[in-house]
């Protein structure tokens, strides 16, 4: 029954979009039926899902094809565990796009969207519960191209036609590296079929060539650094509830596949979770230093996905190490921390995403120097949007602490181990450390300089709160977000059920995880920090303190403005410089002169490391190197004849024997 449901929810968000386009543009009614699809589609699926973490027998649909191996789609607690924020944000992101991105404003590009986001989220489930090769890499390719039309939404725009074609470049590259893994696990198994083999049916030199394939693959679907560059540009340019998808559920799908491969192996080695841990540091922490150097809001979000990520892979090698060297205990504790936090990832930046597109849609820019005093105008965004500050930075008593929690508990653990694994979480957990007090920087910084303060322009002057479509989303992840930062032991049969799953070896006795974790304490602390605030705000309500008025310090200006204000440059110079030798920004200093000196800007940027100062400048040398070969493209259709009758001729010349003519000739 679980799966039946799950496959009618993905039937319903496949089919979400049609009504629409037999409607005209300007009506209104086709997003009304494609919302309400959408929400149904979500209900039925999160219900499946539900019922699918607690079955005890893991149903599968066979499919009448001999193709297809006969086994197609099944569902267990793993499959289950990603179908919750599939749907959770299928529905909600649906009904947000009724104020944000309604068919009146947008008529001409508002049903493809509709269309595509139904496709992205039956794609993605399909994935999630597939059990052969083929119907992955299907649900893969839909999930692939969907989220290309969605990001290149606006394709009147230059900049995001080039961020589109720049993530459809990058999401194939990882598609042929699956193709290959794949194609080389047919080869060893004898099937395209997803089931664990023994740990002698696969020798160590071809488990690393697919984990490498694996990484890679799955690696640029998750955003892992280096292999992010695609990211900055795509989440940025895309619609902000579309971004609020890509950076919430789509990156979680290279994880799922990461984590799904790893499964199929019982006995990986164990350099494969210190790779995985230190990659996870690295990304990590790179991440969040590209998140404090940059001026567009979602841009910086974009960059703190790919943060998460790392911390996400964090928690999956310490599982990976665990599992290596039978540690049944950082097993639990790095799994749980990995799969918490893709759920917990995925409501945070929702949430921090959609309150973007809030601010977006009320004052027409992402730049954030051109925000502020937006609190003001807009108290439930700002108040929704501090939510998720608090939530992604690991602060208590929000839901990223919890599983970011775990995450240390496990490389506390590690710690006094000998060997790769001890060396690996020394490094380690001191980065951990580092990200969390970076990340409250960095959003110290964009809170400030986006609600807080005065207006620096016009239109965040006369911005205005988002409609109720919009606001309702924001207050259900936001709610979600709390739920588990204050009673975490709530999840713990959940975490427990998927992490049976990947344990597979039923002999290994693994204790639960509200065993390895203190979460009642936390549960207690977090208690104890609402009815702290709680009593503080009750009496600074009820003191009340004579208002005096006097004159602003102000530094010598007689009539202050807005742009004395901190900027976020300003805000983040001192840790930009502090990683200069990473981040290279780049400086547009104002020329000065004479004794009144006409009005003067400065401007700084970061530019991404991979792509616009690696990937872009080796692409023009490529194209330069190539330039000759335009001379054979004249646009003449009897000279393209007569290349493809030389290709013909080439070919035809391959089935000459040869060897045997110059054989003969010499023998005589």
């Amino acid at each position: 029954m679980s799966l039946s449901l799950i496959l009618i929810a993905i039937g319903l968000a496949a089919a979400s979009g049609l009504p629409g386009l037999g409607l005209s543009r300007s009506s209104v009614w086709g997003q009304r039926l494609s919302a309400g699809f959408m929400a149904l589609a979500a209900i039925l699926g999160l219900s499946g899902a539900a019922a699918g973490l607690f079955t005890q027998h893991n149903p599968i649909i066979n499919f009448p094809w001999q193709a297809a191996g006969h086994s197609f789609v099944g569902l267990d607690a793993l499959s289950a565990f990603f179908l919750f924020p599939i749907f959770l944000m299928g529905g909600l992101g649906a009904i947000y796009s009724l104020g944000y991105w309604s068919q009146r404003q947008y008529p001409h590009n508002g049903r493809k969207l509709r269309l595509f986001w139904g496709l992205l989220t039956a794609g993605m489930a399909l994935l999630v519960i597939s059990r052969h090769a083929m119907a992955f890499l299907f649900g893969w390719e839909v999930m692939a191209l969907a989220a290309f039309f969605l990001v290149v939404t606006e394709d009147e725009k230059p900049e995001c036609c080039q961020a589109g074609w720049i993530y459809l470049i990058a999401t194939h590259i990882g598609t042929l590296t699956l193709f290959g893994m794949f194609a080389l696990w047919r080869w060893v198994t004898g099937s395209y079929t997803l089931t664990p083999v023994a740990h002698d049916a696969i020798s160590l030199p071809v488990m690393n060539i697919m984990f490498l394939m694996a990484l890679v693959g799955f690696g640029l679907k998750a955003g892992l650094m280096p292999l992010h560059f695609w990211l900055p540009g795509a989440h940025a340019n895309a619609p902000s509830h579309v971004s609020a998808m890509l950076s919430g559920v789509v990156l979680k799908m290279g994880i799922y596949g990461l984590v799904r491969f790893l499964w199929l192996l019982s006995d990986p080695p164990a350099v494969w979770g210190g790779l995985i841990l230190l990659l996870g540091a690295v990304s990590g922490l790179l991440g969040v230093v590209f998140a404090i150097g940059q001026h567009d809001l979602k841009r910086l979000l974009a960059y703190h996905s790919v943060e998460n990520i790392g911390i996400i892979l964090m928690g999956l090698g310490l599982a990976m190490l665990g599992r290596s060297l039978d540690r049944p205990e950082w097993v639990v504790l790095g799994l749980a921390g990995c799969l918490l936090h893709v759920w917990n990832h995925s409501l945070f930046k929702s949430l921090l995403f959609l309150c973007a597109g809030s601010v977006v849609h009320s004052t027409h820019t992402r730049r954030i120097d051109q925000l502020g005093g937006l609190a003001k105008t807009m108290p439930w965004t700002a108040a929704m949007f501090l939510v998720g500050a608090i939530a992604i930075c690991g602060l208590p008593p929000l839901n990223g602490f919890i599983s970011e929690l775990f995450v240390y508990l496990g490389l506390m653990g590690a710690m006094t181990s000998n060997g790769l694994a001890g060396s690996a979480v020394v490094i380690v957990a001191p980065v951990l450390a580092m990200i969390g007090a970076l990340a409250v920087a960095c959003f110290v910084k964009v809170y400030g300089v986006v609600f807080l303060g005065s207006p620096r322009t016009a239109s965040a002057m006369h911005s205005s709160e988002a409609p109720a479509s919009m606001r309702w989303p924001m207050g259900v992840l936001a709610v979600c977000c709390a739920v588990i930062g204050i009673v975490p032991i709530v999840l713990t049969p959940i975490l427990d059920s998927a992490i049976a799953v990947w344990m597979l070896d039923s002999d290994i006795m693994s204790p639960s995880v509200c065993m390895a974790a203190p979460l009642e304490a936390v549960s207690v602390l977090a208690i104890v920090l609402i009815a702290l605030f709680a009593v503080l705000s009750l009496v600074l309500r009820l003191r009340h303190y004579p208002l005096r008025s006097t004159v602003t310090w102000d530094c010598g200006y007689a009539a202050p403005t807005s742009r004395i204000q901190y900027t976020a440059s300003s805000l983040a110079q001192m840790i930009v410089t502090l990683f200069n030798w990473v981040l290279r920004p780049g400086m547009h200093r104002p020329h000065i002169e004479g004794v009144f000196p006409h009005a003067a800007q400065m401007h700084s940027h970061v530019d991404d490391a991979v792509l616009d100062k690696l990937l872009l400048p080796f692409g023009s040398r490529i194209e330069k190197w190539f330039g000759w070969f335009r001379r054979f493209q004249h646009g003449m259709i009897q000279q393209y004849v007569l290349y493809i009758l030389i290709a013909v001729i080439l070919m035809l010349s391959t089935l000459i024997p040869f060897e045997e003519f110059i054989t003969r000739l010499f023998a005589r």
